[in-house]
């Protein structure tokens, strides 16, 4: 059944809440016209009714020429706010910015979030949101494995199905999503439950073999034939396999730069409200496919920019990949298990 308009409020109530938002808050909503209006609609009214000061920022859409669709992750870096000092002068005014645009992966947010301003991204159908509502829960097991993944090494990740896949890690920080922006500078996105870091350059090596039933996203399909991936020094260097493999390899030769085929984040999901099979249930147009970033024991994989981390790759094409059965290490200590993750005791300062 749909969410009703209360209960969309009473949901924004309780996720700023957790964000920390009360009356000595100033609330940014950002949008353009593609912004779901009842998102915005319910995130202004929630925050008035936690007696924030509250205003809108509303941008004119941009559209880039290489975009094949308008999906909000298809082409990252440049968004609405690119260029716009007065707008981003606003938005570093607010303590908190609820984001239903998405600058996330551009410059701009960075800078935001730099100034100590918060921000939340939520884009996806009020149905999602309301089945994957944060709690405190969420940001003690998020938090709990982020302390793992800090104190590691090195990462490795197998599969039956013929992934062996390995990465050095400390070069870059650990990011945490757990669905709400409670600390000064911090970027979440609701829905979401699950943490990652970036390989060491030129560290990541190995095979990755995408198995069916495997999603591809921006695409927002699932794998039907398998897809092998040889990774040599960081990079995608050869792609293998039926229609799938001849799919992804054309979508990404076309952006005419080697550094969209780089591997960018890596890391595992650990939201049990999460569905892989969602992806299946929802409109392509309706939803950017949190479900499927952060389902329970998915071993996640990204490719392209990683300016948001300090990175030099700076490259428009974002494939973010969730594999099923997977097990991940990090030095040799398994967190998830053929697609199961591990019990990891709460962090002390969750």
């Amino acid at each position: 059944m749909p969410v009703g308009d209360t209960q969309l409020t009473q949901m924004f109530e309780h996720v700023l809440t957790l964000s920390k938002v009360d009356a000595t808050q100033s609330v940014a909503v950002l949008k353009s016209h593609y912004s779901n209006p009842r998102i915005v609609r319910a995130a202004m009214d929630a925050a008035q009714r936690l007696g924030a000061q509250v205003y809108g920022v509303e941008l004119p859409a941009v559209h880039d020429p290489r975009a094949a669709s308008n999906d909000l992750t298809a082409i990252v870096g440049k968004t609405p706010l690119t260029g716009n000092a007065a707008a981003k002068e606003a938005l570093m005014a607010a303590d908190l910015v609820v984001d239903t645009m998405m600058l996330l992966h551009s410059p701009e947010q960075g800078e935001i979030l730099a100034s100590g301003t918060r921000m939340l991204l939520a884009v996806e159908p009020p149905e999602t949101l309301a089945r994957m509502l944060p709690a405190e829960e969420d940001k003690a097991r998020v938090n709990a494995a982020a302390q793992m993944l800090k104190a590691a090494s090195s990462l490795r990740v197998t599969s039956k199905a013929g992934t062996d896949f390995s990465a050095r890690l400390g070069q870059f920080p650990v990011m945490t999503e757990y669905g709400f922006a409670d600390e000064p500078g911090r970027w979440d996105h609701w829905p979401s439950g699950f943490l990652f870091s970036w390989p060491n350059e030129g560290s990541a090596e190995g095979t990755i073999v995408l198995d069916v039933g495997d999603i591809l996203l921006p695409f927002k399909r699932y794998v039907e034939s398998r897809v092998t991936l040889e990774i040599v020094e960081g990079y995608i260097r050869k792609i293998h396999g039926g229609f799938d493999a001849d799919y992804l390899r054309t979508y990404m030769d076309q952006f005419d730069d080697p550094e969209v085929h780089a591997l960018s984040h890596l890391g595992w999901g650990l939201q049990p409200r999460a569905q892989w099979t969602a992806l299946g249930l929802n409109d392509k147009d309706a939803s950017i496919g949190m479900d499927a970033r952060a389902f329970e024991g998915n071993f996640l994989f990204s490719t392209g920019s990683n300016t948001e981390v300090g990175g030099l790759r700076n490259t428009p094409c974002h494939m973010d990949i969730p594999m099923r059965h997977c097990t991940v290490s990090l030095d040799g200590r398994p967190v998830v298990i053929d697609g199961k993750t591990v019990d990891i005791p709460a962090a002390n300062n969750a």
